[in-house]
């Protein structure tokens, strides 16, 4: 490109045109334009055969993974070359992936209407009040975060089976009442859009092209993730060793989580701290480490079950199990506190800014935490909970085991 190789602004080669289910009809002038002068146009197979009467040069199907064409595509950088998306290709669309591979200057996108705002227009809801969600490759307890009472979801379907799987999951999560919109080939001549209950969902027919649109509404009793931390202990399978809610949310604002960041949680039992971590923001990733591996299984299951399964789970001793794991944004100790060398190579993997958080019930642990302030810094805060609980027929406090939480945030030095 002769822009970049003088130095300067390189020039847009690469055009990534959106394509609705109305075809070459819904082109403006200038993507017809790009894609009739394009010597190598890439979609897939279902958009190049839509684009084949205005395409003049050579044609590349998508490859699976998608990745897998990049290479070749940017063989052809400085050439005019054409990629073929759905609606608006930034919105859960090839776009971002591109972007990964190229600078913006490089690109010129133009979108057409996406079917998030195709629904959204049929429905009369505004898009910005919507929680949307793309279930292509993601578990469908990925939803489950999303579902209070009086929210509107669009959720982008994998395929045909998508609608009757999100119906029949939310009823076993208590969210039978919620309406259901089914919208199929929105904005081509095959649209169709239908009403139900997730309760009452039978529709059948559905063509693999549809958006599911979700009223949510929640039955008596219905476990509805609450958006600050502290689930109760029931909420987690376990064997007794859960960090108690009231030390759990108090652990979750000492560790502070934030958007793209990822946590460290070792000895993590349950998986309590690292579930309400990723629930904080769904941008976050954690890895999870614990020694027996029936607890290890359980907090795999606690996540999928509470709707972050992107939670990571290893089995093993803390070190041997960190080995080339990605570096943590915070790091939360809550076994193995005891040993001061798993302290200081969980500090030194933090970046500036990074925060460790360890909490100590026995006496050895606790000297290991008092040394770690010594040498880091950070706060020490002793924590106590006391539950009012039966005794005979009255009842009293019955107070837990008193918590020494260390908490420290790295300084850039």
């Amino acid at each position: 490109m002769a822009g970049s190789e003088a130095g300067g602004t390189p020039e847009a080669w690469l055009s990534l045109i959106g394509l609705g289910e109305d075809g070459l009809e819904g082109l403006s002038p200038a993507a017809r334009g790009l894609l009739g002068a394009a010597r190598l146009v890439v979609g897939g197979r279902r958009h190049l055969a839509l684009a084949e009467p205005l395409i003049h040069g050579e044609t590349l199907a998508w490859a699976s993974p998608l990745t897998a064409t990049i290479p070749r595509l940017l063989e052809r950088r400085g050439e005019p070359v054409a990629v073929l998306a759905s609606g608006d290709p930034f919105l859960f669309g090839v776009g971002a992936t591109l972007r990964r591979h190229l600078p913006a200057a490089e690109m010129r996108c133009l979108p057409q209407p996406s079917s998030i705002a195709l629904a959204a227009a049929r429905l009369g809801w505004a898009q910005q009040e919507c929680a949307l969600i793309a279930l292509g490759g993601r578990p469908l307890a990925s939803l489950r975060p999303l579902l209070q009472p009086g929210r509107r979801v669009l959720a982008l379907s994998a395929g045909a089976e998508t609608p009757g799987q999100v119906a029949q999951a939310l009823v076993e999560w208590g969210f039978g009442p919620s309406r259901m919109a089914l919208l199929e080939a929105l904005g081509g001549p095959h649209e169709r859009v239908r009403h139900t209950t997730a309760r009452d969902f039978a529709l059948d027919g559905i063509q693999a092209l549809n958006l599911v649109a979700v009223e949510v509404a929640a039955e008596p009793g219905a476990r509805i993730l609450p958006c600050a931390p502290g689930l109760p202990e029931a909420w987690f399978e376990h064997d007794g060793q859960i960090t108690k809610r009231e030390v759990r949310a108090l652990t979750l604002a000492s560790l502070r989580p934030r958007a793209d960041e990822r946590l460290w949680d070792i000895g993590c039992g349950c998986g309590s701290v690292a579930v309400e971590w990723l629930l904080a923001e769904p941008s976050t990733q954690a890895l999870a480490v614990e020694r027996r591996g029936e607890r290890a299984a359980a907090a795999a299951r606690n996540a999928a079950a509470l709707g972050v399964p992107r939670l990571e789970v290893r089995t093993g001793e803390a070190r041997e199990a960190l080995a080339e794991a990605p570096a943590p944004d915070a790091v939360f100790l809550g076994g193995g506190v005891h040993d001061p060398a798993l302290i200081e190579a969980c500090y030194a993997a933090l970046p500036a800014g990074g925060r460790l958080v360890a909490n100590s019930v026995t006496l050895e642990s606790e000297q290991a935490i008092q040394a770690a302030w010594q040498r880091y810094g950070g706060t020490l805060t002793r924590l106590s909970v006391e539950r009012a609980e039966p005794l005979g027929r009255l009842h009293a406090y019955r107070p837990a085991m008193p918590i020494l939480q260390w908490a420290v945030e790295k300084d850039g030095l």
